[in-house]
């Protein structure tokens, strides 16, 4: 039952390769960067194994932990990362829960993620390799810490199933997971401020890490490297004994998940109400834009766009540095109009097969258009003009609020009508509806990162006119410049968004069946 279960495992990501040719590219460049940081990776650790001892039992026990506390923190923010063998899917299968639970730890170690960590892991053999016992040791330590690894990250998994049920909870936790990676940048710099600030950081850092399960096994070479057996041994059983209880509790949490009902369909909500059907005008743009907003409020993958944008101070804050607090937060609206605008290039692949209602009620191409692109400055234009005149009014520069207001409306009309053809035009596998917002389909990176990084030039190709006089307004300080740029957002920008609505319009009446056809592909 177990080779069938890692015979499954492959044939069903052999089978995901052959639904695209885009997915089959993308998991070859996943795949050799892979090999590229895996390549580096081993390579430092042998470069590692000249140091002192103590500089290499701190680095090693401190990038041992990181990578442990990856395997298990990543399934809480991205839910369904590796769902090829879902445990749900075989409720209905009698199949003893250790050949199970083996298969699925098995299984763990296939792919990309699990292959470059087995190997890393074992190549700490060849950073103790001056003291045979140590190394000799660090090959066993390392099959300890994958299975450490695997099994963490399935509890993680199958004990988010019984929370998971709930939609409430799905939808805030992905939000609320999307907070500490956008601050990702100023954390890091916090902790390497610490590192600097403190020599001895690290190395407190690592031994209190090494007594933890984090960093037990990676530590145990370092013991018997300089000759503590005992120490060895005592880290030895912790590490046994959490690996022990993460077994335990996974089998105890798979056993609940497999008998009760992951998901509750039933509604406590009265009927009769329309929500925001009510409040639009009733015509087939004011229905597409009732929808539309209906996803910004309750989809977490349009939520996750509206979380950042109170994030976008801190950031640019944080990014000014020596240079000043306000050098790129004065730019605040024109940035959050750029993002904002562009959240929509991806609408129709959200939908996903959804999309078929748009097809079979006759909506026409421009009111589809019009009405999520109305959806999208109901919310927006507030937020932008919010964000352009409050950092210059703090800063007491609202002497350049003409030539910032040119740019946010500019970008904000311009990105808008631009991506309202970039959604009709191309689509791409994103995470399915009730998913986590980070979920990436395999092989999907490439395409979409090639579609996103080519719109942004063509984006920026079209900004030129505001851009230009904004450039020359900063050269010059002149006046004229500042008042030209924010009739050229405008007059520009509202060009750019009819054009925009009826282009996009145009390619949606001409594709609508290839577009169903396309994102119902993803499922």
């Amino acid at each position: 039952m177990v080779a069938h279960l890692l015979k499954l495992k492959l044939l069903l990501l052999r089978n995901s390769l052959r639904r695209s040719t885009w997915q089959l590219v993308g998991v070859i460049l996943g795949a050799l960067y892979g090999l590229g940081l895996l390549g580096m990776i081993v390579a430092g650790l042998i470069a590692l194994g000249a140091l002192d001892l103590e500089l290499m039992r701190t680095v090693v026990v401190l990038g041992g932990s990181a990578a442990v506390l990856g395997w298990v923190v990543i399934p809480l923010v991205a839910s369904g990362v590796d769902m090829t063998l879902d445990p749900a899917r075989f409720v209905t299968f009698t199949i003893p829960m250790r050949q199970l639970m083996t298969g699925l730890t098995l299984s763990g170690v296939i792919g990309i993620p699990g292959a470059v960590t087995l190997i890393a892991f074992l190549a700490l053999t060849l950073t103790w390799i001056r003291y045979p016992i140590a190394a000799l040791a660090a090959a066993i330590c390392a099959v300890c810490a994958v299975l450490l690894c695997v099994a963490g990250s399935r509890l993680v998994t199958t004990a988010g199933t019984a929370l998971a049920s709930s939609r409430r909870f799905r939808d805030v936790s992905s939000m609320v997971a999307i907070i500490p990676l956008v601050l990702l940048g100023p954390i890091f710099a916090g902790v390497t401020a610490g590192f600097r600030n403190s020599p001895e950081f690290a190395g407190e850092l690592a031994s209190i890490l090494a007594w933890t399960p984090l960093g037990v096994f990676v530590a145990i070479p370092a013991d018997l490297a300089a000759g503590d057996g005992l120490t060895a041994l005592a880290r030895l059983g912790i590490g046994l004994g959490a690996i022990a209880g993460v077994t335990y509790l996974w089998h105890a949490s798979l056993s609940h998940a497999l008998v009760t009902p992951p998901y509750n369909a039933v509604s406590r909500k009265p009927g009769g109400n329309v929500g925001l059907f009510a409040r639009v005008p009733a015509t087939p743009a004011g229905a597409v834009a009732a929808r539309a907003l209906t996803y910004w409020v309750r989809d977490p993958r349009y939520a996750a766009s509206i979380l950042v944008v109170p994030l976008l101070p801190i950031l640019l804050w944080f990014i000014s540095g020596d240079s000043g607090g306000f050098f790129l937060l004065n730019y605040l609206g024109p940035v959050t109009a750029f993002l904002l605008a562009w959240s929509i290039s991806a609408d129709i692949s959200y939908d996903n097969t959804a999309f078929w209602m748009h097809l079979s009620a006759g909506v026409s191409g421009r009111a589809d258009r019009a009405g999520r692109a109305a959806a999208l400055l109901v919310f927006a234009v507030p937020v932008v003009l919010v964000f352009t005149i409050a950092p210059l009014w703090l800063s007491g520069s609202l002497a350049d609020l003409p030539m910032m207001l040119g740019l946010a409306v500019g970008t904000l009309l311009t990105g808008t009508g631009f991506a309202s053809v970039v959604s009709a035009r191309y689509t791409y596998n994103v995470p399915l509806p009730g998913e986590s917002p980070f979920k990436t389909p395999p092989g999907t990176g490439f395409s979409m990162l090639a579609i996103q990084g080519i719109g942004w030039v063509v984006l920026m190709v079209l900004l030129a006119p505001e851009v230009g006089l904004a450039i020359a307004y900063l050269a010059t300080g002149s006046t004229v410049f500042g008042w030209l740029t924010l009739c050229a957002g405008v007059v520009v920008g509202t060009a750019v968004f009819y054009g925009g609505i009826r282009i996009g319009g145009a390619w949606y009446d001409k594709r609508g069946p290839e577009l169903l056809e396309a994102v119902a592909v993803n499922k």
